[in-house]
């Protein structure tokens, strides 16, 4: 529908907790073709909706590897394994990178664009990618986490 503005660090949307999506109406089947269009605009693998300043609990991850889309409406982390530190970024946050602890493996559910429950496995980049937006939904950003943070030049 619409290539959205990215809201960036220090935006008020950003450090607040989404609320859960009651219904999958037409309002937030058109917020995922905006989380879509705007992460396509772009080079990032994956996107929340507070990140285009709508406090609903929708990501979007696209690792661009061939695979599908993920798009989850109220996800959540069931289950973590281990641990795995890496480099991250955010496209609300540009040319800032840092370094912070996530798990090795998680567990996500939530609900797809039909309204029924799904569950993914994440490892690696995958993991990261969930454990990213899954923050985002609750008002923290990777720089919350970072044990290091530095400007890329």
């Amino acid at each position: 529908m619409a290539v959205r503005e990215i809201v960036q660090k220090g935006h008020p949307a950003l450090s607040k907790i989404s609320e859960p999506v009651k219904d999958i109406d037409d309002s937030i089947l058109s917020l995922v073709q905006d989380l879509k269009d705007t992460l396509y605009a772009g080079t990032g693998i994956g996107l929340a909706a507070p990140q285009i300043a709508v406090n609903k609990r929708v990501i979007l991850i696209d690792l661009r590897d061939g695979m599908e889309p993920i798009v989850l409406i109220n996800p959540k982390i069931v289950a973590k394994t281990g641990k795995q530190e890496s480099e991250e970024g955010c496209l609300s946050y540009p040319g800032y990178y840092g370094f912070l602890e996530r798990p090795k493996k998680v567990v996500v559910r939530g609900l797809n664009v039909e309204g029924q429950e799904v569950e993914y496995k994440g490892e690696e980049l995958l993991c990261r990618a969930f454990c990213h937006e899954i923050d985002h939904l609750d008002g923290i950003m990777f720089t919350d986490k970072a044990y290091e943070l530095y400007k890329e030049e």
